[in-house]
């Protein structure tokens, strides 16, 4: 006999729950081999956490199905060709619902699944979905509350932070500018600006002299108050400052596997971002540090959410949710949520350099796989697999920056305009109606970059954006260099630390041609 009065078919079940055909597999001989203890067992601990408001109907059928092959082999009333039927139609139902649930959970409805196996070499797959996507239980839901802010901390203050923080000792009342900075931070305001020169200028005190920078030459208590609110502006910079403090050079992985100190100080969570954050506001706890001290404690507590939030963004195995709710806000009417776009901001920043010019993102490129090879030779000493990307002897560059463009710098940049177009072309028109004055125009004359005889004075009005002509020039630079890796691939993936000479090449040639 049938435990199901109608005509049923696994193909069409199993698409009604799922959305496509769920092969039949192993769990039918799960079901088989089981007792009616067992099966009972089974339906009150496997299954239950199944059970969602779209399956819910179907789970209660598949136990009644189950309860009744129970019976019959109970009862011995068996006929084997009506329990293969039944037991495959449970099969189909249970796969089905287990992976309807499975990929709610997970949410993995994002770009990885358009990578098909003989397009994307196996180890690039693999070092995008052990980085760029979380494990199932590692989802964390993210506070709702909306931050109200209202002032902001002294730009001295937060320079001397940034320096002691990276334990370097010097007095500051002023910041004094070497000639070598000053001329490397005229073209801040440029996309191609040479960071390594910088740091190089500055005597690898880039950082300090960075942050410094933009409290002062962009005047950013006022510029962005149309949107932006002084304290917002602060957690900004004072997360991308603090984003990466006391970086071990390996990946949360590796600490994972490693069983260190963070990762179970941390629950495997986040491992090194709860650590930059953690270790920074440590610091502060000692007084002369501490240049929070002027904010309220609202204003304390404000920052301290946001700065968290954004620094935690900076998890590459948050990519995907963060990129879904970002595309699912710019749908919803309430527009975009301040905290979740500053985050996208910092964590866009913080992949950029495919974006950047050819030479900038060659040298990213290269410091960063010499990390990766640095960790595959702790794991070979530690005789653990090679993460990857990490075994120097076979990685292949080119490809895992081919990938790492197409499925994440791609998407995440083309987001990020779409979402600066929504905030920003409001506010343009709302400039052209009111007429607001330049923002320019009420800038200090002194400050750094700009001359008192007006032969460095940039426009920083909202009417001088332009956001096509950016938007068009990322898309260009970041084709550029996928078009490059492509030619090195072609090659057949030089040694990237031998290949210098044909970068050189590469560049001279487009210098001429610029």
């Amino acid at each position: 006999m049938s435990c199901f009065g109608e005509s049923w078919n696994a193909q069409s079940v199993s698409s009604t729950v799922a959305g496509s055909h769920v092969p039949i597999v192993s769990v039918r001989s799960i079901i088989m081999g089981s007792t009616a203890t067992e099966t009972e067992e089974l339906e009150n601990t496997t299954f239950k956490y199944l059970i969602g408001e779209q399956t819910e109907k179907m789970w209660q059928r598949l136990k009644g199905i189950l309860r009744c092959l129970v019976k019959q082999l109970e009862k011995g009333d068996v006929n084997v060709i009506d329990l293969k039927k039944n037991i495959e139609y449970a099969a189909s139902v249970l796969e089905a619902v287990y992976i309807d649930e499975t990929r709610r959970l997970l949410d993995t409805d994002d770009e990885l699944s358009d990578i098909q196996s003989d397009s994307v070499p196996s180890e690039v797959r693999d070092w995008l979905a052990s980085t760029f996507t979380r494990k199932m239980g590692m989802m964390k839901k993210k506070s709702e509350e909306k931050p109200r802010f209202r002032s902001i901390v002294h730009v001295v203050q937060a320079g001397i932070f940034v320096e002691r923080m990276y334990r370097k000792s010097y007095h500051m009342v002023g910041l004094a500018y070497p000639e070598a900075v000053i001329v490397t931070l005229k073209d801040v305001d440029k996309w191609s600006f040479d960071v390594f020169a910088l740091n190089e200028a500055s005597g690898e005190h880039s950082l300090k002299f960075m942050i410094y920078e933009l409290f002062t030459r962009y005047d950013l208590i006022n510029r962005f108050k149309h949107w932006l609110t002084e304290l917002e502006i602060l957690a900004m910079v004072f997360a991308a400052a603090i984003h990466d403090y006391e970086h071990t050079g390996t990946t949360n992985n590796f600490h994972i596997q490693t069983r260190s100190d963070v990762a179970i100080l941390y629950n495997d969570r986040s491992v090194l971002e709860n650590h930059h954050v953690s270790a920074a506001y440590r610091l502060m706890q000692e007084e002369e540090m501490n240049v929070l001290i002027n904010l309220s404690k609202d204003d304390w507590r404000d920052l301290r959410n946001l700065v968290i939030e954004m620094v935690l963004s900076t998890d590459m195995s948050g990519h995907f949710q963060q990129i879904k709710n970002i595309r699912n806000s710019l749908q919803q009417p309430e527009g975009l949520d301040k905290a979740k776009t500053m985050s996208l901001i910092l964590h866009a920043a913080d992949i950029s350099h495919p974006a950047k010019s050819w030479k900038l993102h060659h040298r990213w490129t290269m410091a960063l796989m010499e990390e990766f090879f640095l960790q595959g030779d702790k794991e070979a000493e530690l005789g653990l697999p090679f993460s990857p990307l990490c075994d120097r002897k076979s990685t292949m560059v080119a490809q895992s920056q081919i990938g790492f463009i197409d499925f994440i710098v791609e998407p995440t940049f083309s987001l990020l305009t779409d979402s600066t177009e929504k905030i920003i072309i409001p506010l343009i028109e709302e400039d052209s109606k009111t007429k607001t004055p330049s923002y320019g125009a009420s800038r200090r004359s002194n400050m750094k970059g700009t001359t008192n005889d007006g032969t460095y004075s940039p426009d920083y009005s909202l009417a001088s954006v332009d956001l096509k002509s950016f938007k068009n020039s990322l898309v260009d630079i970041i084709q550029q260099n996928k078009e490059r890796w492509k030619e090195l691939a072609a090659q057949g993936e030089p040694d990237p630390h031998k290949n210098s000479d044909l970068v050189n090449a590469e560049e001279k040639h487009a210098e001429t041609h610029s």
